[in-house]
Order: structure tokens, then sequence, then C-alpha cells
């Protein structure tokens, strides 16, 4: 039985697109190799098919590249723009900045666009990845490859709320992450 104003349904057409969850988070910046104080209310959209580990490996990466023109992209929404990038008033990309495992064809997008790139790799098959792309990253002009220890971000997934406050510090490689109780330290190691 079908009713007369019962909207008709094409199998193919009828799922959703899933929309991002959104977060609100308040940043509070030390970043002692670069003497920058800073306090800036950031928000990010967590793509579905996105961890909540990779967001925050984000903000990690916006902290170490703060800049009063840097701002997250539609990420994983397009292909066409990085994660995060410093871009100038004349609409220049200063930094491409990319997280994850990426690969190199990847990276020379930014390295077309871009006065420099980085990517900041983070997962247990770091080692793997590394090994596999290691050459062809080294042969890339103006780019730049960090790491993260998987064990050490892991845990930051669990700092993940609606609305949160962070204080990251950074010293030389280190980095100290606290939100209310809960303190932790990561460590970057360059690739590059």
């Amino acid at each position: 039985m079908q009713y007369k104003d019962a909207p008709k349904f094409n199998n193919r057409h009828s799922s959703m697109a899933l929309k991002p969850t959104i977060y609100k988070a308040t940043l509070n910046l030390v970043d002692m190799n670069r003497d920058v104080y800073a306090t800036e209310k950031l928000t990010l959209a967590l793509h579905p098919s996105e961890t909540a580990v990779r967001m925050m490996v984000r903000v990690l990466a916006y902290a170490l590249n703060y800049d009063q023109d840097l701002s997250f992209t539609k990420g994983l929404s397009t292909a066409e723009e990085p994660d995060l990038w410093i871009t100038r008033p004349d609409n220049s990309v200063d930094c491409w900045i990319e997280v994850g495992q990426a690969s190199p064809e990847r990276l020379r997008k930014g390295v077309s666009r871009a006065d420099k790139v980085r990517l900041y790799a983070y997962g247990s098959e770091v080692d793997i990845w590394w090994g596999k792309h290691r050459d062809a990253m080294n042969a890339l002009p103006k780019t730049e490859v960090f790491s993260f220890v998987a064990d050490q971000v892991d845990p930051l997934g669990h700092l993940c709320e609606r609305n949160m406050e962070l204080t990251i510090t950074i010293s030389e490689e280190q980095l100290f992450i606290a939100s209310g109780d809960q303190q932790f330290e990561v460590l970057l190691k360059r690739l590059t």
C-alpha cells in the first residue's frame, strides 16, 4: 500500500551524506621554541571518516605551526586542500600542512602550491610507511616530515569533548598537553 503523498525513494540516492561533528576548543599555547604565547578559540570539524586521534593530531600540528594566518581547511572533504595551511592576504600559500601517512604524490601537490610543506605522520605503522616512502620524500624540495609515536598520541583521543580547553606547551621536541586533570607528553621526531 502506498500513500498518495508519500515520498518516493530511489534506492541509489536514498542514503544521506553524513555530516561532520563540530567541536569547540580553547587552545592555550606556550611555544618556548618561538616565544609564542597565545590563546585561540578553535572550531574543529571531525569528518565522519576521521578518528578523534587524527583530529587531535591536527590540533598538535596547529600548535606547532601557529601563525595569525593559519587555518584548518576542509581537509578530508576535498583533495585540493591540506589539513591546515597558512595563506597570506594575497591568497598565496605560505605553508601546506598534512597529517597522517600521506603519499609523496599528495605532498607534490603541496610543493607545487606552497612555499613550504610539512607532514606530521603518526600511527603504529609509521616505520613501515617511512621505509617505503623515505627516498621519495627526501627528494621533495621544501618539504619537512615529522612523526609522533603512536603510543603517545593515541590517548589524546580521550580528550575530545564537544567543548574542551587544552593547554599545549612546546619545548624543543617535546609537547606537553593538558586538559583538566589529564596530562600527556608527546615527542616530535624529525624524519627529513
